[in-house]
């Protein structure tokens, strides 16, 4: 029997209420799931989770495992009836103390302990039930005897009185063991059921809370790898900034060393000619003839141009060469090394495609949107002119542009409701009959994605070949590389994956081509983030250090 402190230790510190569902954390606290659950939900974002109870921290969530034992003990106590001690009603009979009682006579409107229990009549007419303060509620009102059928007609609990007077002759009539042992097999099925539902309901629950651990699992595994990512290129940037700067500083020194050499030159020569200067000014002040004329070497006064240019400078006169034309060979080698970072951590190197859908080649069951972007088939023909550029039997279109050199890329992404095919073909590809399809003749390669097998195929040549790959994404690149004759297909997924690459020997420009039926095909062709910035990076070097 349990008592009311232990009924007590069954209520859960969060909801105050009896536990559902007993979960413990590793501290050994034990709370209801949902309620636990709410409580880590709004410490998400703190950085840390602490129990309600004794506080203690944990840096990651912390796992909830389930307490069976608890679980157990709890349903056994909910299901024992109570206590004669827990009713607090007392024997009627025990007057110098407070006994509690076990049964109530409905006859003799008196609780019983076990001791005037065994004492009590035996006969019929003395009905026993469980301890009750209000025994009126279960005698007649009329007859004032004990309840002890149910007249399913009136809906009503009646005595043996009432079943034998006139109002109630001919109904159905049960008697209340008889119902309430219907009602609790109907109780205990129900029981079942719900305890099978919660069952499920817990296994939904772990294999959530699995999911979400996985995912928190995930992101932290990626976050990590961005966190290393970046600070790999920052190291990197700060050693290549290391090495422009010194670099930039070593030229400098070994421009000054000579140049410096040289100004102290000139400033001898400088002081050479200020002396000649003064002793002409004087001779030119002078007013006798004779001492002007007698003044030794005045050839080279008179004429300091000529004879001992180069020889008074040590032929240092000549002009360096200019200050500005560093020596950028150096520089620029080193910047070019951040373009092979910003290319290193890229997936591809060719140029996305500005792809345009050519409206004269489509079929008349696709919908071409106002940016030429989008194509969407639809059930009802179009009322377009058929021309020999447009395609008759396949729901097909092609591209305005085409590609007759380089490296590039373009991307696909579908509603996912229906099937598609996409790829690239020669301008002469058939616009009708069976060989106009993609892929069911040797001037065309597609990707087919199937709607009810979630597989890819690839076609060519009336060639269909399935890959096992299961498809897990609704976005597909297609990347050419014409000069080495490789048109390859990507599933746009985490991590991207590599579904095949065609070889071939292009005897023609190519264009993009989609197929559909049943589905929308959306293309981009924008420059990705890392694109732009290599592409400016590029661009700056060009521009300040005059390299390619």
């Amino acid at each position: 029997m349990a008592s009311a402190a232990l009924r007590d230790e069954l209520d859960c510190s969060i909801c105050l209420i009896t536990y559902t569902d007993p979960v413990m954390l590793r501290c050994g606290h034990n709370f209801c799931r949902v309620c636990i659950g709410r409580v880590l939900d709004t410490q998400d974002g703190a950085g840390f989770y602490s129990c309600p109870e004794c506080r203690e921290e944990y840096q990651e969530r912390p796992a909830l495992m389930r307490n069976i034992a608890l679980r157990n003990l709890m349903e056994n106590i909910l299901l024992t009836p109570p206590t004669p001690t827990e009713t607090g009603i007392c024997c009627t009979y025990c007057v110098d103390s407070a006994v509690p009682a076990v049964k109530s006579c409905l006859h003799c409107e008196a609780s019983l302990c076990d001791k005037h229990l065994r004492a009590h009549s035996k006969s019929p007419e003395h009905v026993l039930s469980e301890p009750s303060t209000s025994l009126e509620k279960r005698k007649c009102s009329v007859h004032k005897e004990p309840l002890k059928y149910y007249c399913s007609k009136d809906a009503i609990f009646i005595c043996v009185s009432c079943s034998l007077a006139g109002e109630h002759r001919g109904h159905r009539v049960e008697m209340l063991d008889e119902l309430s042992e219907k009602k609790k097999k109907k109780l205990r099925n129900v029981l079942k059921k719900l305890t099978i539902k919660r069952e499920v309901t817990e296994e939904r629950v772990q294999s959530v809370e699995e999911r979400r651990r996985k995912a928190q699992e995930k992101a932290a595994r990626k976050a990590e790898r961005v966190t290393a990512l970046f600070t790999d290129i920052r190291r990197r940037l700060d050693d290549l900034e290391k090495k422009v700067l010194s670099e930039i500083s070593r030229q400098e020194k070994e421009e000054s060393l000579p140049l410096s050499a040289l100004i102290q030159q000139l400033e001898i020569k400088k002081d050479e000619l200020s002396r000649k200067m003064r002793h002409i000014e004087e001779l030119c002040k002078m007013a006798d003839p004779l001492t002007v004329l007698q003044e030794p070497n005045t050839g080279d006064l008179c004429d300091p141009e000529e004879g001992g240019g180069d020889e008074d400078t040590g032929g240092h006169d000549r002009q360096p060469h200019d200050v500005d034309d560093l020596d950028v060979a150096v520089i620029s080698g080193t910047l070019r090394k951040l373009c092979d970072i910003i290319s290193g951590i890229r997936i591809y190197r060719e140029y996305p495609a500005d792809i345009l859908l050519d409206v004269t080649t489509a079929h008349n069951n696709l919908l071409i949107s106002d940016d030429l972007k989008t194509a969407t088939w639809t059930n009802f023909e179009l009322n377009r002119p058929e021309t020999a550029e447009r395609f008759q039997d396949y729901t097909q279109v092609m591209s305005s542009r085409r590609f007759s050199s380089g490296r590039h890329y373009w991307d696909v992404e579908s509603c996912g409701l229906g099937e598609w095919m996409v790829g690239m073909c020669y301008p002469s590809i058939d616009r009708r009959g069976g060989q106009s399809g993609i892929g069911y003749n040797n001037k065309s390669w597609g990707l087919f994605r199937g709607q009810r097998n979630k597989k890819y195929s690839l076609v060519y040549d009336s060639k269909v070949v399935q890959l096992p790959y299961q498809i897990s994404s609704d976005r597909v690149r297609i990347s050419l590389n014409y000069e080495a004759g490789q048109l390859s297909f990507y599933e746009l997924c985490y991590p991207i994956k590599h579904l095949c690459t065609f070889t071939a020997t292009f005897t023609e420009p190519l264009h993009a081509v989609i197929w559909l039926m049943g589905d929308s095909i959306k293309i981009s062709g924008r420059m990705s983030k890392w694109e732009q910035l290599e592409r400016v990076t590029r661009g700056l070097i060009s521009e300040l250090f005059q390299v390619s």
